[in-house]
């Protein structure tokens, strides 16, 4: 057909712009993490995967896989339609429960995944308030933003985690009805936003607080709930949205809150009603994974110290790295096509994969490899990523960064500097 001219061109221009994206085909070994197989036309190679979301390795943990068998098994793999045709699934129930209880709030809400969590509870928040207006972080993720287009409420952005410039918004605003839209942790970037003083304006100019904690949940906090949890104000944020996904390892998102909010976002959210409902394995598998990190730091420890260590091996060997509060570690590279061909050769020289990350994921001129280490990426497979990025910065001629070699560090005080990762 003559239309499909213009999709061609659409496409054309990406790869002139070098940032066609292609879709590793990978298949992670559960039983050897971070191992996966990489399929390449006929030829099948064992490679280390170093750009996981799945942050613990929980989604291959035997007790989370279990309960999802064993679910599958006794009640089957489907849910059979939307919540109020096939009815509310008691695994469905249970979940909602364990996550009204990991952050402590009235109930929850479970959702097919973070991103229609996102857009489906901005979108009716901002619908149901009169005259609202949502103030928005300006590195907010897609699906924030696609809830608040949803939402036709008025939205103005402040600099990103800029306090001064939030102030003057709110004061702009008056007395209308306010929400504050931001992330705990920015995920392009592995920086953490002001949570507590956020809360602080939200309480002065009496705006509700709607924080994604979807990086968070897992891996910060005593319990697992998050940034805010570990700062102490998880009590003051009106809505926390998460995802089932990455720390916990398994799929879905939800948010929770005050079960005013929660029922409001339940019967007007038409993502939410329209949508075939959490499939009850799945919701089994993400509860015990949810119940498992509550109880245990053991993943949160072994994570933090993994993340700490390929951190100094990196900046030792000169590999520049993005500013990082947080687990993940950003490597700019600042050209589409460069960060392709790096991603490339770390991949079919090294076998190692870390995918590129290029516009429209962040903006121009900042593309990057982001790094996120597991529980499971022992000494030897560090040293191995730091003498694969070397060889690919000299073959690419990259800059590297000034070395500080510094003292050898005694491994009492690597886990004295991860401490902030879950206190």
């Amino acid at each position: 057909m003559t239309l499909y001219k213009y999709f061609r061109s659409y496409l054309d221009d990406i790869r002139r712009e070098g940032r066609y994206r292609v879709f590793t085909d990978l298949e992670r070994h559960a039983a050897r993490p971070p191992y996966a197989s990489w399929r390449s036309g006929d030829v099948c190679r064992e490679v280390v995967v170093w750009c996981s979301n799945d942050y613990l390795g929980m989604g291959r943990h035997p007790a989370v896989a279990d309960a999802m068998v064993q679910a599958a098994r006794q009640i089957g793999v489907g849910a059979g339609g939307t919540r109020n045709i096939s009815g509310n699934s008691h695994a469905v129930v249970q979940l909602e429960a364990e996550l009204a209880d990991l952050h402590r709030k009235e109930a929850a809400l479970v959702f097919s995944s973070g991103y229609v969590s996102n857009e489906a509870s901005l979108g009716t928040i901002g619908r149901l308030l009169p005259q609202c207006l949502i103030l928005s972080d300006e590195k907010n993720h897609a699906s924030m933003i696609a809830g608040m287009r949803a939402s036709g409420a008025e939205k103005r952005i402040f600099r990103h985690n800029d306090l001064g410039h939030l102030e003057v918004l709110l004061r702009e605003a008056e007395d209308r009805p306010k929400v504050i839209a931001f992330e705990s942790l920015y995920s392009m970037d592995g920086d953490i936003a002001p949570v507590e003083h956020i809360c602080d304006l939200a309480e002065q100019f009496g705006a509700l607080t709607y924080l994604d904690e979807v990086h968070a949940v897992g891996l910060y906090g005593r319990r697992g709930a998050g940034i805010a949890e570990r700062d102490g104000v998880m009590h003051r944020v009106d809505v926390i949205e998460g995802t089932l996904a990455k720390g916990f390892g398994v799929s879905g998102g939800y948010i929770a809150a005050d079960a005013v909010v929660c029922d409001a976002i339940r019967s007007a959210a038409p993502s939410f009603i329209f949508t075939t409902a959490m499939p009850p394995p799945l919701a089994a598998a993400a509860a015990r994974s949810v119940a498992h990190l509550k109880r245990s730091a053991g993943e949160r420890v072994a994570h933090a110290l993994r993340v700490e260590k390929t951190r100094r091996a990196l900046r030792k060997a000169g590999i520049p790295m993005m500013s990082s509060q947080s687990h993940i570690i950003p490597v700019p590279v600042g050209d589409p096509d460069i960060c392709r061909k790096a991603s490339a050769l770390l991949l079919e020289k090294f076998g190692i994969y870390i995918q590129p990350i290029n516009y429209p994921t962040v903006p121009r001129g900042t593309e990057r490899l982001r790094i996120t280490p597991t529980p499971f990426h022992n000494d030897q497979l560090i040293e191995d990523l730091t003498n694969a990025l070397c060889n690919v910065w000299d073959a690419l001629g990259l800059q590297y960064e000034t070395i500080d070699r510094g003292p050898m560090l005694r491994p009492e005080s690597l886990i004295a500097d991860t401490s902030r990762f879950f206190h």
